[in-house]
């Protein structure tokens, strides 16, 4: 691939006419001759949040702008590309590959990468329950994309699908390894979400102190209530905002409906031509991860139940109200 991405460090939350200039200098500098690079973005979320959702549809509007754009899905469920191909699913690089290893032969690039609209697309895959790890899983599935030539490849972006809330090494991959220059949050108004986002944040900031380069580039609001949960985090993480996709019945049913309606012709079609345009054009920014207290801080106290004190627990609580004390069976020596 070409050259990754120098990560600039922006460090205050980024919306409206100042975001806008980030990505004007990112697409001059882009345009400049010889500059044309390909971007590596991993994307992150608690499970169910809309990360695939959002990819299927940002990914079917970057082909629409002629963009060529290969969407990768590294969640264990197999469900990144399930929305693009109508409900389809394609086999998995782990899956494939232990067939074709007990088979004697090679995995090919056709068995494992699919394609429609001009977007190409391809899912990882992972064990079934209790038969492995996932992250290891993760990892093995880019050794094989590697030997398949994914270097080498001609794209203009690259977007992973990741879970965020699996810790574990494979699935911050990205992150600790420099593979991507830089990471989208999903998130929505409420708690565990953005409890996930601020993790993904908190990774970052680690391996940038152990001298990684991978910024956050921004989050997108899903299944937006208007509540503001979501917009007082990332201006607390010094993060923007790339978009806010409303809570909307119709998306709801489409979604449910395996319908894309990130295209032209769709009445949604500003709303991802404008989440193309942020997340191809917002630089990696160094965020500021909250701690626990700051983040309960965005929610108001009924909500997230503030105002409970921590009671401390004796022996006599856990042996149901009773302490025998039992003679010592300590050896006491005197002293001379």
């Amino acid at each position: 691939m070409n050259a990754p991405l120098t990560a600039l460090e922006p460090n205050a939350a980024t919306t409206g006419p100042a975001l806008d200039a980030m990505i004007q200098e990112a697409e001059d500098t882009a345009a400049a001759p010889g500059t044309r690079q390909t971007q590596i973005i991993a994307i992150y979320g608690k499970g169910g949040i809309g990360k695939s959702f959002t990819l299927a549809n940002l990914s079917y509007m970057m082909a629409q702008q002629g963009q060529r754009v290969l969407l990768i899905g590294c969640d264990p469920k197999s469900d990144t590309t399930s929305l693009l191909f109508g409900g389809r699913a394609c086999p998995t690089i782990i899956e494939t590959s232990s067939k074709k290893k007990l088979a004697g032969e090679e995995v090919r690039i056709e068995d494992v990468c699919f394609k429609r609209d001009g977007v190409f697309a391809m899912e990882l895959g992972g064990p079934e329950v209790g038969r492995g790890c996932g992250g290891r899983g993760i990892i093995h599935g880019f050794e094989l994309l590697e030997k398949l030539g994914f270097h080498e490849w001609d794209f203009d972006y690259v977007l992973l699908d990741f879970l965020g809330d699996v810790v574990c090494g494979g699935f911050g991959l990205p992150i600790a390894r420099d593979m991507c220059q830089k990471v989208i949050v999903v998130g929505s108004n409420d708690l565990q979400s953005l409890y996930v986002a601020n993790n993904v944040c908190s990774a970052v900031e680690y391996f940038r102190k152990l001298g990684g380069n991978v910024g956050v580039a921004g989050m997108v609001i899903n299944k937006d209530d208007g509540t503001g949960e979501a917009s007082a985090f990332a201006a607390e993480a010094g993060i923007p905002i790339l978009a806010a996709i409303p809570q909307d019945d119709d998306l709801r049913r489409k979604s449910a409906n395996y319908e894309i309606v990130g295209h032209p012709d769709s009445q949604w079609a500003s709303l991802f031509a404008e989440l193309a345009q942020n997340v191809a054009g917002a630089p990696p920014v160094r965020p500021k991860p909250l701690n626990q207290d700051a983040l309960l801080g965005l929610f108001k106290g009924d909500a997230v139940g503030r105002g409970v004190v921590l009671q401390p627990a004796s022996q006599a609580d856990l042996r149901g109200g009773v302490l025998l004390q039992q003679p010592s069976l300590e050896i006491i020596y005197d002293t001379v």
